[in-house]
């Protein structure tokens, strides 16, 4: 089976974060993915959650330019990104990232790449929601 090959999704949404399955274009051998989830407590305190924002014409573009640096800077390679916004609850994931190259130790490397960019990069504000004591 031969897949279509499109080099980057960059998502900044409300929906939730869905699992799908691998598939593989010709040459690609690893898939390696992060998925970040809300922690049920902030800096000690109980939360019920995190509310999720951005500037999105700003965010759009970082994103987008991230992975037009990472495809210039790192050679062809596919990935997806999808960040949450609005409120996501705790123990429910806020971004996924799923990167697929040719050899493993790459499709490892640039996960964590993307995760440090989107991250410094990408105007996004999260807002702990605390539960009530």
């Amino acid at each position: 089976m031969t897949v279509r090959v499109t080099n980057f999704s960059c998502l900044l949404s409300n929906d939730p974060i869905e699992p799908s399955a691998a598939t593989f274009a010709d040459g690609e051998g690893a898939e390696c993915q992060f998925l970040g989830t809300v922690r049920d407590e902030e800096d000690g305190k109980l939360i019920t959650g995190i509310e999720y924002s951005a500037y999105r014409p700003m965010a759009d573009v970082e994103m987008e330019k991230i992975c037009q640096r990472a495809q210039s800077e790192h050679g062809p390679h596919r990935v997806e990104i999808q960040h949450r916004l609005g409120f996501v609850p705790a123990r429910e994931p806020s971004v996924i990232i799923r990167v697929k190259t040719k050899h493993s130790a790459l499709s490892f490397d640039l996960c964590r790449w993307y995760l440090k960019e989107v991250k410094a990069g990408v105007p996004i504000w999260k807002k702990p929601v605390f539960t009530e004591t």
